[in-house]
């Protein structure tokens, strides 16, 4: 875990009930994985990664920071990001996202890029204010780290046999593609993505359901419509 911090526990960025700060100990990360646990595994009825400790972990943990609101009420985690930057990359070697995208035409960008992910914020804490305390908290890291360009990738339910996944990315594509000499792709090829099988037209259907915290990326980053 990097040692980088946003703010000291007097300065910390917080509304009437929540605290931006970034996790400092091995226990504040171990209450990040609980909550991505509890969002990722257990809301999602997904037993068969169940785990005996209710840990949501994997090895880029230790080498990224983690942002996290805390209800100063209850004291609980209620919302997190996991940030890689250059030199947590440089050590890992690789980027989260080269599991599921081919990143080779940012090459020349890796040593000014910070990658999010992770995203998540417990149920009850969905109305807005936790995600903007985020977004603050990604703002200040990203000009500490001196760098200028963002990525992550997210997931979209495939319980309706992908037609909502192919949906939103034919709206993605027709209004916030990168420039080619930006472009990713998946690696593996996506079956139902442009000219695969299912794919549609923008409003040939029922309208696309982008998750909620991924619309509000969209908003923060001045892409959304």
């Amino acid at each position: 875990m990097q040692t980088t911090t946003i703010a000291t526990a007097e300065q910390r960025v917080s509304t009437p009930r929540l605290a931006l700060s970034m996790a400092a100990t091995p226990e504040e990360v171990r209450e990040v994985q609980r909550l991505r646990y509890k969002v990722f595994i257990e809301n999602q009825g997904l037993t068969a990664l169940a785990t005996p400790d209710g840990l949501d972990c994997d090895e880029f943990d230790a080498a990224c920071d983690h942002l996290i609101v805390r209800d100063t009420a209850t004291l609980k985690v209620v919302g997190t990001y996991r940030l890689l930057n250059p030199a947590g990359a440089r050590k890992l070697g690789r980027h989260y996202s080269e599991n599921e995208f081919d990143l080779g035409r940012l090459k020349h960008l890796r040593s000014r890029i910070v990658e999010a992910g992770r995203a998540c914020i417990h149920p009850d804490y969905r109305g807005g204010s936790v995600i903007m305390l985020l977004w603050s908290g990604l703002a200040e890291y990203m000009r500490r780290h001196q760098c200028e360009y963002l990525i992550g990738c997210a997931s979209i339910s495939l319980a309706d046999g992908g037609h909502n996944a192919v949906a939103v990315y034919e709206q993605l594509r027709e209004k916030h593609m990168a420039p080619m000499e930006y472009r990713v792709t998946p690696a593996p090829a996506v079956p139902g993505g442009e000219g695969g099988i299912g794919a549609r037209g923008p409003g040939s259907g029922p309208a696309e359901r982008l998750p909620a915290l991924r619309r509000l990326d969209l908003r923060r980053t001045g892409l959304g419509s």
